[in-house]
């Protein structure tokens, strides 16, 4: 169990530190690197959804006598999904709001866009803690350590603007950390849920790779190849070998 909420927590650390940068690091050169830690977020993100969310998931469906493709398919597309009309939601209202309100909605998206996130690290350690997945404490850890890492420019995206607005210093940082504090909640509340239905793991951890994967293909990606081709695509590719890396070797 301790193993489970460090776990948990591990992830909104990353967002805290990341947050943490409006007190120490200038504004400038946030700017500068926050892009190229986005593309490694990217593709750190993308090896997760495969490697510790959809190969996990479909393991498991095997092992509950489920034919694999049909919770991996439906729930991939089912997270995919409900992220997409989100997305299309936040942006009329974004558009149709003032300047204060659209801040607000940026924390607010950065929070439901961490809900998957920690509903993967959630399904993960309740796949551990009922001893019936193919998820190891290792590969959890490294599930868990990769969101942490890419939730470090998550932290910035929201603390640094809120610090150009006119937000104070302190302030802007509380609103980062509390940005992330959605991915905890959100893992906890998949552990109590797996707990009481196990054969749901498969469904959750494919929910979560899809939504993982939408931000991932509609949120990162674009930005590394239009405005950073050559350099954004590495960091792509770094962050994808680290998670890999971190996967093969922890798992």
């Amino acid at each position: 169990m301790n193993e489970a909420i460090q776990g948990l927590l591990l992830p909104l650390l990353g967002t805290s530190i990341g947050a943490a940068a409006v007190l120490f690091v200038r504004t400038g050169i946030m700017e500068r690197i926050g892009g190229y830690l986005a593309d490694a977020a990217a593709g750190i993100m993308m090896a997760a959804s495969v490697f510790s969310l959809l190969l996990p998931a479909m393991t498991e469906a095997q092992n509950n006598g489920v034919a694999p493709w049909i919770p991996s398919l439906f729930g991939f597309l089912l997270g995919a999904g409900l992220l997409m009309a989100w997305d299309r939601l936040s942006a009329r209202i974004e558009r149709s709001g003032s300047v204060s309100h659209s801040t607000r909605m940026l924390v607010l998206s950065v929070c439901l866009h961490n809900v998957p996130e920690g509903m993967a690290v959630g399904a993960a350690y309740a796949g551990l803690l009922s001893g019936q997945t193919s998820v190891t404490a290792m590969s959890a850890f490294a599930l868990s350590l990769g969101i942490a890492l890419q939730n470090l420019p998550e932290g910035a995206i929201i603390s640094l603007p809120l610090s150009a607005s006119g937000v104070g210093r302190g302030k802007a940082f509380l609103y980062g950390v509390l940005s992330g504090v959605s991915e905890p909640i959100a893992g906890t509340l998949t552990i109590l849920l797996a707990r009481f239905a196990v054969p749901a793991l498969p469904w959750l951890l494919s929910f979560a790779a899809g939504a993982m994967a939408f931000v991932t293909g509609f949120e990162l990606l674009p930005d590394a190849i239009q405005e950073r081709p050559r350099a954004g695509l590495l960091c792509v590719l770094g962050g994808f070998l680290l998670m890999t890396a971190m996967d093969i070797f922890l798992g």
